[in-house]
């Protein structure tokens, strides 16, 4: 693993997109992620993108203008391609080189192209699309935090079990039904039983929740039969993004046993269509989670001194709330939780050296999630289940509604995004989500 500073991340480094310089955006160049997109009223193939400021650099004319042509051939034409996948699987070394080629072109004395190019694109008139092809989702349970407020719930005297502290617990989920931020979502239909009920009905949800993690794609793959060593995992992967993982709980609650989550879960999940490559976040990394004294230590293949000192990542992790009432009447969104993910329990390359330890292959473009992100207070709690206490505690909203559960028309959106000392602020951009009414 390398977290070298560069560069690219001078706190005093300017670009000559003026929306880029101003304070508090999640794009100065000193991040400049990736994702996918199409301009507004063109239903052609869509483009690779880098956003800086409220603006996104079109890649594909980049390459026509001439502007990467000291880039590998093999590069130049991952440039091209219309998903991010062909990129992911170069590796680090090209999302490393394409991310410093672009802050050569974006800061202030770097070739800013004529004002009629085309080579900027406004956020407000393009379409996003899932960054890339996703063969195969997996979503882990890697707070300790979020694993013991959900077990008080279920199983007071016994909240976490015996293979937490040892495993990184994780689902395969359903890559079909994964979306774009913005995606309007239905509520889904599923079997429900309530306490005291002789038999479950079928119906639509009535316990429809969020879930805030942090995503994480594979870049480079590994193949089948060889698994990865923690000391490179984080070689396999691309960035990050955020997830919410919309989980319908009186579904889930009734059919996880015994083999865990399905229907409750696979109905939809939502990503934030910019990834924010590992480069960009190296000045924000920190040590892994300490764990308590008397928790044992990884076993010997999940754990290596650079995941130690270095796995960690300082985010902080938001979800707001916005009802129709709010819409209407103008109010913003209000904030419901605030964690870090500094404080999980597992790190990424813990959670991608497991998922391989069996020899399992993974493949450009595979997504993987840390599960809810959630601390030890109140205010960090990740999911309207922890938050209410499984609906026992309602929340408040400014029109005088109450929640304990999504409703119809709720708009959730997670943020996400790194501080520290006189860099720029690194955001991840938000992941946003807004039920529809029941047909």
């Amino acid at each position: 693993m390398v977290y070298s500073i560069d560069q690219t991340h001078h706190p005093d480094l300017r670009s000559w997109v003026e929306s880029a310089n101003q304070k508090g955006t999640d794009f100065p160049i000193q991040n400049l992620p990736f994702g996918v997109f199409h301009r507004q009223g063109d239903s052609g193939t869509p483009s690779i993108g880098a956003a800086i400021g409220d603006q996104i650099l079109d890649l594909a004319v980049v390459g026509r203008a001439g502007l990467l042509q000291d880039l590998p051939d093999s590069l130049q034409a991952a440039c091209r391609a219309s998903t991010l996948n062909p990129l992911m699987a170069l590796g680090r070394w090209a999302s490393s080189a394409l991310r410093t080629r672009l802050s050569e072109l974006l800061r202030v004395d770097g070739q800013k192209p004529p004002t009629d190019s085309q080579i900027l694109v406004p956020m407000a008139e393009a379409v996003m699309q899932l960054p890339c092809h996703i063969g195969d989702y997996t979503d882990f349970y890697a707070s300790i935090f979020h694993a013991t407020n959900v077990g008080k719930l279920f199983r007071p005297d016994n909240p976490l079990l015996p293979n937490y502290k040892y495993v990184p617990v994780g689902y395969h989920g359903r890559a079909s039904s994964i979306v774009v931020s913005g995606t309007a979502l239905r509520r889904p239909n599923g079997q429900r039983k309530r306490p005291g009920e002789a038999a479950p009905s079928f119906g639509p949800a009535r316990l429809l929740d969020y879930e805030v993690e942090v995503g994480f794609f594979i870049g480079k793959g590994n193949e089948l039969g060889r698994p990865v060593a923690i000391a490179q995992a984080e070689e396999h992967i691309f960035g990050l993004c955020l997830v919410n993982d919309w989980s319908a709980r009186d579904i889930q609650a009734w059919e996880y046993q015994p083999l865990g989550p399905f229907l409750g879960k696979s109905f939809a999940t939502s990503v934030s269509p910019w990834v924010v490559t590992l480069e960009a976040l190296a000045p924000f990394r920190c040590p892994a989670f300490t764990r308590p004294e008397g928790d044992p230590p990884p076993l010997p293949y999940l754990r290596s001194p650079q995941d130690t000192e270095w796995g960690g990542i300082a985010l902080t992790v938001e979800v707001w709330l916005q009802s129709v009432q709010m819409r209407d009447q103008g109010i913003e969104p209000i904030r419901l939780s605030q964690a870090t993910f500094q404080q999980m329990y597992w790190t990424l390359a813990q959670m991608l050296t497991h998922h391989t330890s069996n020899g399992c292959n993974m493949r450009p473009g595979d997504l993987l999630a840390s599960g809810t992100v959630s601390g030890p207070e109140d205010v960090s709690k990740g999911s309207l289940l922890e938050i209410s206490q499984r609906g026992a505690k309602t929340i408040d909203l400014p029109t005088g509604e109450k929640r304990t559960f999504l409703a119809e028309g709720d708009e959730v959106i997670l943020r996400a995004y790194c501080e520290k000392g006189d860099y720029p602020r690194i955001g991840l951009g938000a992941c946003r989500g807004i039920m529809l009414p029941i047909e």
